[in-house]
């Protein structure tokens, strides 16, 4: 039975090997070599030598935590209305359904509604407001950005709050705990592993955002995934995109780690 279980493994360590270590592997061979295909350390000491590449480092770090924090504030209430209404898996199907639309198909939407002739505009000159440039704007970037991720961060949410044993909930309340304490002291610490599983589904990929950045925000909002775009498609410097998307695979693994389930140390097994 062991036998046959670790064959089974055969399909699945292959698929990882192929299209995860390899390709980090290769981004990591890559980011010691020039423009020219020399090798160098060159590309690393002009990353944390140079200015605008720690800013696009933190301006993705900002935008990323932004997003993230905007989306779980959203999530979670959703989450839990969710959890508590009838005919959930209908209404979950209409949370999933957007994430079957192509990400560049929901960017040209979005670029209709809030264009200076779009929906939102027609709506605020309908009410006396008048039009207001709304796209490219860190408003337009951060809303559909948010709106893309919310799914992603209800569903781990969801599932926690649904493994939530009641009685535990019903013995909360039999003690006399109101509903504040109840979800503060009960729901909320146990389900935040889905929570933290929801942090890094959002977080982790908007750290390396570029196609929002350049059709919703505009290239106004810089990030070190416009930056990997452009060493690899315009300037066509591999080494320094390797480079800098080995430091955000770091950076990814540093979220992991921060964000992962801590195991207590006196927990039987």
């Amino acid at each position: 039975m062991a036998k046959a279980r670790r064959w089974m493994m055969v399909p699945y360590a292959m698929w990882i090997m192929l299209f995860v270590v390899a390709p980090i592997l290769l981004i990591l061979y890559q980011s010691f070599f020039d423009i020219n295909g020399a090798f160098t350390l060159e590309n690393y000491r002009t990353y944390f030598s140079s200015g605008t590449y720690l800013r696009m480092t933190f301006n993705s770090f900002v935008y990323a935590a932004l997003i993230t924090v905007v989306t779980l504030l959203i999530s979670y209430p959703t989450a839990l209305f969710l959890s508590r209404t009838k005919h959930k898996e209908l209404w979950l199907l209409l949370v999933i359904l957007p994430t079957w639309v192509n990400l560049l198909l929901k960017a040209y939407a979005f670029i209709g509604i809030f264009s200076i002739h779009g929906g939102v505009n027609e709506f605020l000159t309908l009410i006396g407001i008048g039009p207001r440039q709304l796209l490219f704007t860190d408003f337009s970037f951060m809303f559909v950005a948010a709106y893309i991720e919310i799914p992603f961060m209800i569903m781990p949410i969801f599932n926690a709050i649904e493994e939530i044993n009641p009685s535990l909930i019903s013995a909360s309340r039999d003690l006399g705990a109101d509903n504040f304490n109840t979800f503060t002291r009960v729901i909320f610490p146990l389900s935040l592993e889905g929570v933290k599983a929801g942090v890094q589904a959002v977080f982790i990929p908007s750290l390396s955002l570029f196609m929002l950045t350049r059709l919703i925000g505009g290239n106004r909002v810089i990030t070190l995934g416009t930056a990997i775009e452009e060493h690899f498609l315009v300037t066509q410097n591999w080494g320094m995109g390797s480079t800098i998307g080995v430091i955000l695979i770091l950076m990814m693994f540093v979220i992991m780690a921060m964000t992962g389930e801590r195991k207590n140390k006196g927990e039987i097994k």
